[in-house]
């Protein structure tokens, strides 16, 4: 059999964030359906992720990627149980449903947005502890375990709203920005060693997290020529492909993936 047929991620060992729902979920099915030799699942959600670890065959672990002593542990334990680590996959990150409902009385009320003089220190530094320190925590111990192997395949995902920002998100829109320079950074410096680092960027995604968007901010966001939400699996296939041996020619890309909202 070729790996043609067994698939793209023949013995491939793979760990993805953020995968007990939405698109982190949507990659890791993916992952074992191509051949994956393992997929390790990993989200906060701990119950959540041993179920879809347990539709796969793979292995889930409880991690919040904001502790860095947390992403430590889980690698090592990777590493001691499976020698390498092939591909990651960072999807783990949050939003503010808070800041949502804000965004919903201003639109119900007609007055403008007012989200920034009510944000508290407390939700700013939790967002960017996800999104951006998760990041830096992932991007980090991947590395550190793919040099021995001669190299590996690591996508993070970020957001378009980082170039196309929501009004009354300065929060989120800053975090993922902040995601996108921080990959392409360490994109440049790790090629060198084998590794490629890729970012898709999505626009709004049928996922849990977007079902807490309030309906009249979906209706803007679905207005005008563009696709409207896209469905985790339509991401992982964008995702799938940066990670895949398909895209060996590309690092550091910030791929979009929003149905034509805007480009850049």
């Amino acid at each position: 059999m070729t790996v043609a047929q067994q698939g793209r991620f023949a013995g491939k060992v793979a760990v993805v964030t953020g995968a007990a729902s939405g698109i982190g979920a949507a990659v890791a099915r993916q992952l074992a359906a191509e051949g994956a030799r393992r997929v390790h699942v990993v989200d906060l959600a701990q119950e959540a992720a041993q179920r879809v670890a347990a539709e796969i065959g793979g292995a889930a672990h409880g991690v919040d990627v904001a502790d860095p002593d947390a992403v430590r542990s889980l690698f090592a334990e990777i590493m001691t149980g499976d020698g390498r680590v092939d591909v990651v996959v960072h999807a783990a990150g949050i939003d503010d449903p808070v800041a949502k409902e804000h965004i919903y009385e201003a639109a119900e009320t007609g007055e403008p947005v007012d989200v920034l003089s009510r944000l508290e220190d407390s939700t700013w530094r939790r967002i960017h502890a996800v999104n951006l320190d998760g990041t830096f925590h992932i991007l980090r111990e991947s590395v550190r375990a793919m040099r021995p192997g001669g190299g590996g395949a690591i996508v993070t995902v970020g957001s378009s709203a980082a170039f196309d920002t929501l009004v009354g998100y300065p929060h989120y829109a800053s975090s993922k920005a902040a995601v996108h320079a921080l990959s392409q950074s360490v994109a440049k410096e790790v090629i060198h060693f084998g590794i490629r680092v890729n970012t898709v960027a999505p626009g709004p995604v049928d996922t849990a997290m977007a079902a807490r968007t309030p309906e009249s901010v979906r209706t803007r966001m679905n207005e005008g020529a563009a696709i409207g939400y896209a469905t985790a699996e339509q991401l992982s296939e964008s995702i799938t492909y940066l990670a895949s041996d398909q895209a060996s020619n590309v690092v550091g890309a910030v791929l979009l993936s929003n149905g034509g909202r805007f480009t850049v």
